[in-house]
């Protein structure tokens, strides 16, 4: 207890009481109580209580542990009386046996050694088995009694046994997969740099892609617009090209016989009024080409659609 608490010294007691009387919140009451405990309990030790200050909150906590200590101390005493009541009863009751059994001569020192060396086995086995006298029947029950605890024990153990083996199962497994999971993790790590090297490229890639992707929507743009200007539609199909080329060839077979007329004349003299009638000649031909085609490509657009 004098490592726990501490108290001042008697001269010191007074001067602290004067200063506690002039403290709100200070219990008088509690105060003295706190410094008899404590005189108490250094007194019995042979000590003096040392010098510390008095707070509200250590007055709070020294009581709390006095109030605690004389009760557990009240509680001891109790108990110790009743221990001393039992041993003197005890001791009385030995003695009556003690003259009873010298009075039919069955004194200690007249038995046998290998008697005597039995009777205190016999007395251990009993405090052991906590029977209250050596009767066989005491005995036995005694013994059941322990058979029942052995067999309670023995299953709790093998329950416990079992549970271990399941544990320690649970911990084979997660020791496995703790491994393999190192071993994934290390794999990963190895990974990383190629992986790491392999995604700049496909972030170059990307970057190539998104830009030809711009260039090609571009040329589509173009394209379209292109093909919307001279006029292209989806009804004009592979086939309806092919045959429009083989209309042009066969046009430009009937242009050519009369562009080899229009070349052999320019070797002619020049006449004006020859001239101007030939040119004529030519342009209602050419228009009654350009007729022509022009109503050869109308019919294959209308065979189409």
């Amino acid at each position: 207890m004098s490592d726990i608490v501490g108290g001042p010294d008697p001269s010191a007691i007074a001067s602290v009481t004067a200063e506690s009387s002039k403290t709100t919140g200070f219990d008088a009451n509690r105060i003295a109580e706190v410094k008899a405990w404590l005189t108490s309990q250094f007194d019995a030790v042979g000590k003096d209580v040392p010098d510390f200050e008095y707070t509200p909150r250590s007055i709070a906590e020294l009581h709390k542990i006095a109030t605690l200590s004389q009760a557990k101390t009240q509680a001891s005493v109790i108990v110790a009386n009743d221990y001393r009541q039992k041993a003197a009863e005890y001791r009385s009751q030995a003695a009556r046996i003690r003259e009873i059994l010298e009075s039919v001569g069955l004194a200690q020192e007249s038995l046998p050694s290998n008697v005597v060396s039995s009777a205190h086995v016999l007395a251990k086995v009993a405090n052991l088995l906590d029977v209250r006298d050596t009767e066989l029947s005491s005995f036995l029950v005694a013994v059941a009694d322990l058979s029942l605890r052995k067999t309670a024990v023995e299953e709790k153990r093998a329950k416990v046994q079992q549970e271990s083996k399941v544990l320690l199962e649970y911990t084979r497994k997660a020791i496995a997969r703790l491994t393999y999971l190192k071993r994934t993790l290390s794999q990963l790590e190895d990974d990383v740099a190629p992986c790491a090297a392999q995604m700049e490229n496909w972030k170059t890639n990307l970057a190539i892609m998104e830009s030809k992707e711009r260039q090609y929507l571009q040329e589509y743009g173009y394209y379209k617009a292109l093909l919307n200007r001279v006029g292209y539609t989806p009804e004009i199909s592979h086939g309806v090209l092919v045959e429009m080329a083989e209309h042009k060839k066969d046009l430009e077979k009937t242009t050519k016989p009369i562009l080899d007329t229009l070349r052999s004349y320019q070797d002619l003299p020049p006449d004006k009024a020859l001239a101007a009638l030939a040119i004529e000649d030519k342009k209602r031909q050419y228009a009654a080409a350009e007729k022509y085609l022009e109503d050869v490509l109308q019919s294959a657009l209308a065979s189409s659609e």
